[in-house]
């Protein structure tokens, strides 16, 4: 039998794009929308996002159940199983943004392996990415998904949107306005200001960062509020607490398009409670009721309080030099890529 150049070119094409050609993991087609996450088979998911088709998105992986729940305005629109980090490559726990995106990324660090839609959280390698799934932890760190799952998540998500990744089941929970910042409470009632002393200064500097995801922390231990913007910190301020006795507990609230009458914004909160052990094993569900920051602060970053944006609350630690356990918490800086 006789090959012209072009018949051995396209054998050769073809042979190099099967060669060449991505794996792909889990199911084909979603699970149906009335599927309970606990019964969903390994590889299998569910994905709905004509519920709630517009609004901020936030992904929750629950570790232990090695599932993964993504909500649209707060609205559940989707979630899968998983595969995290197995032992001695646990998948860090926290509140973390996604740092970019890579339809076609491989790996730097193992054999140039396929991590296909991924979204880096950490730059030391941690992703969501379409991967094995065994029905255990098995990755180095990564949270893989399925194939199908991963790809519809890539096509909706955006740089600077927010991943929690928790040790227990989280799932939002409608909560009222924070009261630290707004001048009345739940009830309607004026909220006493708190007045600075001479040592409770804060600092703002918003051209540091003009556009981007922001992102409030708040630290029990440091009495700190840091406003991030796009990953890089753009104010600082002293704050108090209230019954500073009590363990605050870990929480991300989200913003998310106001469905109340005149409501531009609503709030959503997710509890870490791996994080309680930190705690003495106990937190409080309203401890952002507890924060009192000075309203002139308060006025420089409230503008920014749009749809999308997070509030994080904590006991842990984030300055360096404050003994304890630190937080994970996202970051735009630059350092090495897994």
């Amino acid at each position: 039998m006789k090959f012209t150049n072009f018949s051995l070119f396209l054998i050769l094409s073809l042979f190099s794009a099967s060669i060449l050609a991505e794996p792909f993991w889990g199911a084909k087609v979603s699970s149906p929308a009335d599927t309970l996450p606990a019964n969903l088979k390994k590889g299998h998911f569910i994905w709905d996002s004509q519920i709630e088709p517009r609004g901020p998105i936030t992904i929750v992986v629950s570790l232990p159940e090695q599932l993964a729940y993504v909500y649209r305005n707060g609205v559940r629109i989707g979630v899968s199983t998983v595969s995290t980090g197995k032992k001695g490559h646990r998948t860090p726990t926290g509140v973390f943004t996604i740092l970019n995106k890579d339809r076609h990324h491989h790996s730097k660090t193992y054999n140039n392996a396929a991590m296909p839609y991924s979204e880096r959280l950490t730059w030391d390698g941690v992703a969501l990415h379409a991967g094995g799934l065994p029905g255990y932890p098995s990755s180095h760190g990564c949270i893989h998904l399925p194939t199908v799952f991963a790809k519809d998540l890539f096509k909706i998500t955006s740089t600077g949107m927010t991943v929690v990744v928790a040790d227990e089941t989280s799932a939002p929970r409608s909560v009222v306005h924070p009261s630290m910042l707004s001048p009345v409470d739940s009830a309607g009632k004026a909220v006493a200001e708190e007045h600075l002393s001479s040592r409770q200064k804060f600092e703002w500097y918003p051209e540091k960062s003009t556009t981007g995801p922001v992102t409030i922390l708040i630290s029990g231990a440091d009495k700190r509020v840091l406003v991030f913007r796009n990953g890089v910190e753009i104010g600082r301020s002293r704050t108090s607490i209230v019954n500073p006795g009590v363990p605050l507990g870990t929480h991300a609230y989200m913003a998310v398009h106001g469905k109340s009458a005149g409501a531009k914004t609503d709030w959503k909160v997710v509890g870490l409670p791996g994080h309680a052990k930190e705690s003495g094993g106990k937190h409080d569900q309203n401890a952002i009721e507890r924060v009192k920051i000075s309203s002139k602060f308060v006025a420089k970053f409230k503008s920014l309080l749009t749809p999308g944006v997070t509030m994080m609350i904590t006991d842990a630690p984030v300055h360096p030099h404050t003994t304890g356990v630190r937080l994970n918490v996202l970051t735009a800086n630059h350092q090495g890529e897994g």
